[in-house]
């Protein structure tokens, strides 16, 4: 948004007048105030785009009204000026957060200049903010974590309340199930987000460069060192750094880090002096680094720098019950990026998916979906849409009755506290045995004897359990 509204504080009427005449003739709307106390009742009163503060005024001066400003409103530029002209001023008007600073007497064009410089400068921190506003709606957890299981509730509300914090967080799950899309989510919903989020993948650099690519090198430090390079703590100062695959890292490498964490400062490769940083670090690994530490290959002390906040993402086995908000996520996601014509999956398909195990987790899904919704004509994406994944779920027996039965306990109960619950093997049973015998009865065309007899159990107990069931036994 360009300067519209202007604030003029100075104690002197003719600084005023010609402020006022400068400024209304180029289309600008001028408040004037006569003192400190004045221009403050004004600028709490009123919205302003930029205020030009005279720094010696009676009242308040110029530089307390541009620290009550800032608090106020930041957003509002604020320009000095003073019949002083000295280095003590200057510095300390730009410490408190003055956008300029202007000598008396000057030029108009010295003040048209700055107005100019002002409009840009609004410009750009109008679209870095528009684009922070994206970025964070991109991110927002709700749009990228999909699923409402319990598991995954828990890592929401552990997102929350970390996200906002600098605190190091370790982030463990198998691979696929989306630890670097956490990491992403943590960095573009903390105030981090328009500084750098960079990701690196521990253990698909070779050990020799591994160093040099976290820390940089200065020219000459090796063969093939033509020139001083930034390592990524360098270039994400400021911002996030994710480390993929962390239990990959070599012992020494880990032992330089581990300085970084507490030091926040590095050293480039054939370097000799330090270089302070400021980076948040989330780790994500998909082994277990208790162990890795029992068998001295993971430092102990990195890894409880590390695991400050430690989020684990479950495998989707255990949550299948999300499969569907997943599928429609990555439906939905393949008809905006590729201009794909499926909406959905029929209820076939969904029972297929939801009893497949997922070894390669949400990724895998993601790409089943999206291979699917390319190739198949159907709006409505059916079993046959997915036919190697059927194939592959027989011969791995996950088409079985048994790994249905499976995906779908462990979608359920992976959403309980199994602390909580009782009688939990009578439930399910329970819960199983009324559809059972009904699909029976049903095959049977409502024969009680056969049914009994499919069934392996006595007449009467069959009839006991249809009347406990509230089973209706229709004969045809």
């Amino acid at each position: 948004m360009p300067i519209r509204r202007i604030l003029v504080a100075d104690d002197e009427e003719s600084m005023r007048w010609v402020l006022s005449k400068a400024l209304g003739k180029k289309g600008y709307e001028v408040d004037l105030a006569r003192d400190g106390n004045q221009a403050e009742d004004l600028f709490l009163r009123n919205s302003y785009d930029l205020a030009i503060l005279d720094i010696k005024m009676p009242g308040i001066s110029g530089l307390d009204l541009l620290s009550r400003f800032q608090d106020k409103r930041p957003q509002t530029l604020t320009v000095i000026m003073t019949a002083e002209s000295s280095m003590k001023n200057a510095i300390e008007a730009m410490k408190r957060g003055a956008y300029d600073y202007i000598t008396k007497p000057f030029d108009l064009d010295a003040l048209d200049a700055i107005l100019l410089k002002a409009d840009k400068a609004r410009e750009v921190s109008a679209e870095v903010g528009r684009l922070k506003g994206e970025l964070k709606q991109q991110y927002h957890l709700e749009r990228t974590v999909v699923g409402n299981s319990k598991p995954m509730q828990e890592v929401y509300k552990t997102l929350g309340r970390i996200a906002p914090s600098d605190v190091t967080v370790l982030i463990t799950g198998e691979s696929g199930t989306g630890k670097e899309l956490v990491a992403r989510a943590i960095h573009f919903n903390s105030p981090r987000l328009g500084r750098p989020f960079l990701a690196l993948n521990c253990a698909a650099i070779p050990r020799e460069l591994l160093e040099s690519e976290l820390f940089g090198f200065e020219k000459g430090a090796f063969t093939g060192a033509v020139e001083r390079k930034a390592g990524k703590f360098e270039q994400a100062d400021g911002g996030t750094l994710f480390l993929d695959e962390i239990g990959d890292m070599p012992l020494d490498l880990q032992a330089k880090l581990l300085r970084v964490l507490q030091e926040k400062e590095i050293t480039r490769t054939g370097g000799n002096s330090t270089i302070q940083v400021d980076v948040r670090i989330v780790a994500a690994t998909n082994q277990d680094l208790i162990k890795k530490v029992q068998a001295r290959e993971f430092r102990e002390d990195l890894f409880y720098r590390l695991n400050v906040v430690p989020i684990n993402l479950p495998p989707l086995r255990e949550r299948a019950d999300d499969i569907p908000l997943l599928v429609d996520f990555f439906v939905q996601a393949a008809r905006e990026k590729l201009g794909t014509a499926a909406l959905g999956c029929n209820d076939d398909a969904l029972a297929l998916l939801q009893a497949y195990a997922w070894p390669g987790n949400v990724r895998e899904l993601e790409n089943t979906i999206q291979r699917a919704a390319l190739l198949s004509p159907n709006q409505l994406l059916g079993p046959e849409d997915f036919a190697s994944l059927y194939e592959a779920g027989k011969s791995e027996d996950h088409g079985s009755l048994e790994a249905l039965i499976t995906a779908k306990l462990r979608g359920s109960i992976g959403g309980m506290e199994v602390q909580e619950l009782n009688n939990l093997y009578e439930m399910v049973l329970h819960q199983m045995e009324r559809p059972l015998i009904q699909i029976v009865l049903e095959k049977t065309r409502g024969n009680q004897v056969k049914a009994a007899e499919v069934l392996g159990i006595n007449r009467n107990t069959l009839r006991k359990k249809t009347q406990t069931l509230g089973i209706d036994v229709k004969k045809e």
